[in-house]
């Protein structure tokens, strides 16, 4: 049973000032990470969100953004995460959720969509933190969202955020092994990632983490320049690679991609994909979609 409490927002909260709490907690939230770690840490609400509707202005430019075919009356399989976003920020940037906000890495995402939606539809958002498990590097949080049409469960998401620590005292994971080997797959296309794809993305997604936008940003979490967010890599891949009308996207988010750079895409033409560091090098990104 979910004994989670319930609370009814009545618009999205607003992401700015989500941004600024979560900034201010975050280096009391990082000296307190390494004592134990257990599930009663996560926070106990789930924040639901009614009235859901889709700003057609605002998916276009996701569109573009990610490479999706613009003036299509469906959402991008991937857009349904930028619609809960603001919801997990406020359940992340709460007091109640252990882990700092700053510097929080997003390690991967399992989408699932269960028929097509429509622009044009109204649907109801739920967003929750179910777990937090152990990882080879700190520990991981999971994200639920839900999307409904009335009372049809139509996609749904798990999504999980590291936060970088030496502490292993959090309950165990199968996250917490090694990183398997995978033989390069078929190339299918180059792209140069240009130096404001962070910005851009940004600008459509709400997700202004500084490590995105600019080397200052990037440089205080120690990379040496501005990487792409984690779910504009896949949605460019999904955009690339198709999906079908219900399906089952999962993608592992194995180094960051560095802007402006390039990347390889890549497929083997039975669900599985990739985004590699140029023909053959790094593995930035790991996925598989199949019909489900």
């Amino acid at each position: 049973m979910d004994d989670r409490s319930l609370h009814t927002l009545d618009r999205p909260p607003a992401l700015a000032p989500l941004l600024t709490l979560g900034a201010l907690l975050s280096p009391v939230k990082k000296a307190a990470l390494n004592r134990p770690r257990t599930h009663a840490d996560c926070p106990r609400t789930r924040l639901t969100l009614p009235g859901v509707r889709i700003d057609l202005a605002r998916l276009a430019a996701y569109e573009r953004v990610c490479g999706f075919p613009t003036g299509d009356d469906a959402l991008p399989v991937t857009y349904p995460h930028v619609l809960g976003f603001p919801l997990a920020m406020r359940l992340m940037t709460d007091r109640s959720f252990p882990l700092p906000l700053l510097g929080l890495v997003h390690t991967s995402v399992e989408i699932v969509r269960w028929r097509p939606l429509a622009a044009t539809g109204l649907y109801e958002l739920s967003v929750y933190v179910d777990e937090l498990t152990a990882h080879r590097r700190g520990t991981e949080a999971s994200v639920r969202t839900d999307l409904r049409e009335g009372e049809e469960l139509v996609w749904e998401s798990r999504s999980t955020y590291l936060a970088r620590h030496g502490s292993r005292a959090v309950v165990p994971s199968a996250t917490a092994a090694g990183p398997e080997e995978r033989e390069v797959l078929p190339l299918v296309a180059e792209w140069r990632l240009g130096g404001d794809v962070g910005r851009r993305y940004a600008a459509v997604s709400g997700d202004r983490n500084p490590i995105h936008l600019n080397v200052l940003g990037a440089r205080l979490f120690g990379f040496r320049r501005a990487i792409a967010h984690g779910m504009w890599t896949v949605a460019r891949c999904l955009a690339a690679h198709g999906v079908p009308e219900s399906t089952l996207v999962r993608a592992e988010f194995k180094a960051p991609v560095l802007l402006p750079g390039a990347a390889a895409y890549g497929a083997d033409g039975f669900g599985s994909f990739e985004l590699r560091g140029g023909s053959g090098g790094r593995v930035h990104l790991l996925g598989e979609v199949r019909a489900v």
